[in-house]
């Protein structure tokens, strides 16, 4: 599958800032299952930008503009060619071991309610593949997606007690249950259809780790892995971490930031 992606993001300040520093988790990679055909970052001021690695491994673009700025938009455009995977990702460069993916963070804390609904959805089932993706399918029984934008600082505990969940909410809350089994899991920020074409945030799902195959998606929005209609960007230990945009500013003032994203199977 070709997949366009058009992806907005403008910030606009009440006060000029002398300086803007971002970290760009915006583009992806060429793995055995997606090609990059095109891809371009645009920023609309003045900007040196310069690519590199995060701790993580995902690929960044360090952003850096001299003031005074009163508003900045980032755009990034491209295609992507996708292919069946049956989730397993393949052709990714690992810096890190699986086990450090078993670690809480504020977002995604060890919770006993999730431990609790992970040990009842996954009982009987065979094997460390078949528990994923019995856990998969019940998140996505249990909860009805969120299409709005997520809420910032949301914790995957805090949005296990509602009844609607965004993608973004759903993955931490598989990382989080995943882990309680004793597998690695980590969140995965990226592009996809699912949701359909116009998004008011990137998507995200999850991957665990199965020795025997490596790291493999779950995404509960579908309740399956994730397959031709997603394109992965980054991946770390909760949403934060694999951020499409994280920096900072100098300046006084507040910030608005309005994100728009559209996802389509090219002609």
């Amino acid at each position: 599958m070709r997949l366009s992606i058009d992806h907005r993001t403008v910030y606009r300040f009440s006060e000029p800032q002398s300086r803007l520093v971002q970290m760009l988790r915006m583009t992806p990679e060429n793995s055995h299952d997606q090609t990059v055909a095109r891809w371009r970052i645009d920023v609309d001021c003045d900007a040196i930008m310069r690519r590199g690695r995060d701790g993580f491994g995902n690929a960044i673009t360090m952003l850096y503009c001299e003031g005074p700025v009163a508003h900045i938009e980032i755009a990034v455009r491209g295609e992507v060619l996708t292919s069946h995977s049956d989730g397993v990702v393949r052709g990714v460069a690992e810096v890190l071991p699986p086990a450090l993916f078993l670690r809480e963070t504020d977002a995604t804390p060890r919770d006993a309610a999730i431990a609790a609904f992970a040990a009842e959805a996954t009982d009987g089932a065979d094997g460390r593949i078949g528990r994923l993706h019995r856990l998969n399918r019940a998140f996505n029984q249990r909860f009805a997606l969120d299409r709005a934008r997520p809420q910032p600082g949301l914790s995957a505990s805090e949005a296990f007690r509602r009844t609607a969940a965004t993608s973004r909410d759903l993955a931490q809350m598989f990382v989080v249950a995943a882990r309680s089994l004793g597998i690695p899991s980590r969140y995965v920020s990226g592009y996809s259809i699912v949701e359909g074409s116009l998004r008011p945030t990137p998507h995200g799902w999850a991957e665990a780790h199965v020795a025997e195959l490596g790291w493999v998606g779950f995404d509960p929005c579908t309740g399956r892995s994730p397959q031709e209609e997603s394109v992965r960007v980054s991946a770390a230990l909760d949403a934060s971490g694999a951020a499409p945009v994280a920096g900072s500013r100098l300046g006084e003032g507040d910030e608005e930031m309005d994100v728009a994203v559209k996802v389509s199977a090219a002609q």
